[in-house]
């Protein structure tokens, strides 16, 4: 299990650089880095640059220095406990999905740090229609993470562990 935890850890940490990676191309060598910038590359699909002072839906605002930095230390806070959980968590598809919201969480939290908002850019539209909010990798992470976690959690049973003597207990 320990090998496991240390594969989670890995993996966040991945995406986490992904994450990062990904953006700088985009804000540097693409130029897509300032309000109004944008790239199509799609008929569905451009990069369109929106610095994100909130969290998701545009909730708690950080239109100051002082809720910056209480949005850092609430962020901080959830990721620390996703991390904590990882270490506690037994199921391998849970701690990969708990990996993948802990990567793009730290991902979050450095722009934040850096640029007083996240940089968010990939834009999936059909015509006008836009079924998601500008988006980026921590957030498709976070999210795919969150609804692997609660699919599992509604629909997926755990077998019970068995013992050396093949009595089933509940784990």
């Amino acid at each position: 299990m320990q090998r496991t935890r240390l594969h989670g850890f890995l993996l966040a940490g991945l995406i986490f650089i992904v994450d990062q990676a990904v953006k700088f191309v985009v804000t540097g060598p693409l130029g897509v880095s300032r309000p109004g910038d944008e790239r199509i590359l799609l008929p569905i699909f451009d990069l369109r640059f929106v610095p994100n002072v909130g969290v998701s839906l545009g909730l708690l605002p950080a239109d100051s220095s002082v809720m910056r930095w209480l949005l850092v230390l609430l962020t901080a806070a959830i990721a620390s406990g996703v991390a904590w959980w990882m270490l506690r968590e037994k199921s391998r598809p849970d701690l990969f999905a708990l990996a993948m919201v802990l990567g793009g969480a730290l991902g979050n939290i450095l722009d934040r740090v850096r640029f007083g908002y996240v940089v968010d850019f990939l834009d999936l539209h059909f015509g006008t229609w836009r079924p998601f909010l500008i988006f980026n990798v921590a957030d498709a992470a976070i999210t795919i993470g969150v609804l692997i976690l609660l699919v599992r959690a509604v629909l997926v049973r755990d077998k019970p562990a068995e013992t050396p003597a093949g009595e089933k207990v509940n784990a």
